[in-house]
């Protein structure tokens, strides 16, 4: 078969499910690339991660095509065989680490997120390290609660025994660092571990926030915080929340919730904290919009 692969949202971050579908096919003999708009395909995949990216609506010359990934929908995913073969990261060769999900689920179901509903209320175990990392130097986890599964531990034993560089991009949940995880958390080599502070109202959250920094000692430059703005919250609370992180030793982050619905003081914001270098060269949110007008 001739296969034809469509990434709608672009490439700026490698589509996970189309490498592992390239990765089948290939193994079967069919031939597999991008799509040519002015070539024939027996089959087009096409993937769409992000609800507000345009569908694509050019004239696609196949006999079938096959659409999947949350941009479509929650009621879609790869049949087994596809879901658990290793990547084909040769689609992607600017990109030169390893991606996957060691987990799958959250128990958490926030109004936000859309994994409870997605993959289920429970964190397990979706596979093995090696089913998608085989020596790359920097490993990046996508995995939405790691911390929740029961072998969690067993997991982050298989991170350090990678000596790969791990960067949790999608957030570990401070709320369920112990003692016992957060010595295996510290034993990998970290690039970046990321956490969430989406509650404004959790404030309990930040003693756990300040015993993590002081006993970790972890630079703030790899110790990055979730702020989730435009969903509950006031600009006073999404302020709050970033000088209070700031002073405990972590690199806060915005999040906007629905981007075209946030006031123009949200936006500010996110420009002010997400660009580091004006982030740490202006100290106060104030001083930068006095300085933007």
């Amino acid at each position: 078969m001739k296969i034809g692969l469509l990434d709608v949202d672009g490439h700026n971050f490698p589509n996970l499910p189309l490498m592992k579908i390239s990765a089948y096919h290939k193994a079967r003999g069919d031939d597999v690339d991008w799509v040519n708009l002015f070539e024939h395909y027996d089959r087009v995949y096409q993937s769409k991660v992000f609800t507000f990216t345009a569908d694509f609506e050019y004239f696609i010359d196949t006999d079938e095509i096959q659409k999947g990934g949350t941009g479509y929908g929650l009621n879609n995913s790869l049949p087994y065989e596809i879901e658990h073969c290793y990547p084909d990261y040769g689609l992607y060769p600017e990109y030169k680490e390893a991606y996957g999900f060691l987990t799958r689920g959250c128990p958490r179901a926030c109004e936000f997120c859309i994994v409870s509903e997605k993959e289920g209320r429970k964190s397990v175990k979706a596979a093995d390290l090696d089913e998608f990392w085989k020596g790359q130097h920097i490993i990046k986890l996508l995995d939405p609660n790691l911390l929740a599964c029961r072998e969690h531990e067993e997991l982050l034993q298989q991170l350090i025994d990678s000596r790969a560089y791990i960067d949790f991009t999608q957030g570990l949940d401070i709320r369920l660092v112990n003692d016992n995880n957060f010595d295996l958390i510290c034993k990998c080599k970290v690039k970046m571990i990321h956490f969430a502070w989406d509650n404004p109202e959790e404030r309990n959250i930040i003693e756990k926030f300040k015993s993590f920094k002081k006993l970790s000692g972890i630079d703030m430059r790899k110790l990055r915080v979730y702020v989730l703005t435009n969903f509950n919250s006031t600009h006073e609370q999404d302020l709050y929340r970033v000088y209070k992180l700031k002073e405990m030793g972590y690199d806060p982050y915005i999040m906007v919730y629905n981007k075209g619905s946030a006031p123009r003081i949200t936006r500010h914001l996110q420009r002010w904290v997400n660009n580091k270098y004006i982030f740490r060269s202006v100290d106060k949110f104030e001083d930068y919009l006095s300085r933007v007008g």
